[in-house]
């Protein structure tokens, strides 16, 4: 649980290192998403490498592995951000992160990976809720066709990390989390960045401090966190997973609020203790248990 907890709250910092990116580089969302990936994955795979943590993959199971999860990567990162472009970040989160608890544990329900008892319905029922009251009302002016098609390539986005969180609970022998992770990310990133170069391009100006920003958000919540997360679903069922990372949207709302100035109203107070309930009552139905 320590290494799920742990990559929720990096996940946090992304929002808040993605808009001082955007601030000082001017790249697309889509482009920024390329990158993060493509910059994630390098630095994992040299740290395998550096420190022997994981041999190179070998053997066909194995890159089908890598193949598949660094298609979705790229897939459901798009696919998020063409939900931004049609709604509104707002809404495209609420739709995204709310509705990969739900899948996840409607998958588990229906292959009998997991119960679905009453406490698991409470706990994903007040993440989602928290995070509604959370993320609030997107601002009007937002077309009914927007929001329709928005919507639609939200919960795509949201399937994709589903499918992600359910394919790392079944390890490939010869393959750590780090190893897949670093190999996945750079596919993904190779693929988004090849795709938005003849739109939107891939160029800024390499300043100190879009550099900086640049190798940040390919570190701290790109890196680290999705191989903690990987590393955590070991031993923790993947709809565990996906309400943990509901900590994302509350620790970017913390950092906002305490280093950019952003208010928060009474009713996003209250989301905001609703899903640190959530998240804390799950993580302490998976506390390791002392055998007396």
């Amino acid at each position: 649980m320590i290494y799920l907890v742990f990559s929720g709250l990096l996940w946090g910092t992304g929002g808040l290192t993605g808009r001082l990116l955007s601030l000082h580089s001017h790249l697309s969302p889509t482009a920024v998403a390329g990158y993060r990936l493509l910059i994630g994955g390098l630095f994992l795979v040299l740290f395998a490498t550096a420190t022997g943590h994981g041999r190179r993959p070998r053997g066909r199971t194995a890159w089908i592995r890598i193949g598949v999860v660094g298609a979705l990567s790229a897939g459901f990162q798009a696919c998020y951000f063409a939900a931004v472009a049609l709604t509104d970040v707002s809404l495209a989160t609420l739709l995204t992160i709310g509705a990969a608890p739900v899948l996840v544990v409607g998958f588990e329900q229906a292959t009998g990976r997991r119960h679905l008892d009453t406490r698991v319905a409470a706990t994903v029922s007040l993440a989602v809720v928290g995070l509604g009251l959370l993320v609030g009302e997107p601002p009007h002016g937002i077309t009914m066709a927007h929001i329709v098609v928005g919507a639609a390539f939200a919960v795509a986005s949201a399937a994709g990390f589903s499918a992600i969180s359910l394919i790392g609970k079944s390890p490939v022998p010869g393959l750590n989390e780090v190893t897949m992770t670093g190999y996945s990310f750079t596919l993904g990133g190779l693929v988004l960045v090849a795709a938005v170069a003849p739109t939107t391009g891939v160029g800024f100006a390499p300043t100190p401090e879009a550099v900086s920003l640049l190798l940040a958000f390919g570190l701290v919540p790109t890196a680290i966190a999705y191989a903690c997360y990987f590393i955590g679903l070991r031993d923790a069922a993947a709809s565990t997973g996906t309400v943990t990372a509901l900590l994302e949207p509350l620790t970017g709302t913390v950092l906002a609020v305490a280093l950019l100035g952003d208010r928060l109203t009474a009713i996003g107070v209250a989301g905001a203790a609703l899903l640190a309930v959530s998240v804390t009552a799950e993580a302490w139905q998976n506390r390791p248990r002392v055998s007396g």
